[in-house]
């Protein structure tokens, strides 16, 4: 018989009974492509490093408010648009370098 279970989200999981996983497992041991890995095999699946490395000099998590046509114009030009107000402010400092 199916067991149900409720996870915090809330969603509900529905789990195999006994004879349904039985089922499934001789699928399994039927098939010539499936195999368990050993435990050295299983290691090589595993990523050595998740993520990203770190930045040398990451990047500051700020808030700040601009004008709605400075926005839109940014988004408008797509996927990168916060790294590219952050090109054009430091291009703005480098052309005001007196102010430094």
């Amino acid at each position: 018989m199916p067991q149900t279970i409720k996870t915090k989200s809330g969603r509900v999981l529905v789990l195999p009974g006994a004879e349904e996983e039985s089922q499934i497992n001789a699928g399994i041991a039927a098939d010539p492509d499936t195999f368990v890995p050993t435990d050295e095999q299983f290691q090589q699946f595993r990523r050595v490093s998740p993520g990203r490395p770190p930045l040398e000099t990451p990047k500051e998590l700020i808030s700040i408010r601009l004008s709605p046509d400075v926005l839109s114009a940014f988004r408008a030009t797509g996927k990168g648009w916060q790294t590219k107000i952050d090109a054009a402010l430091k291009q703005w400092l480098q052309d005001h370098s007196e102010l430094s």
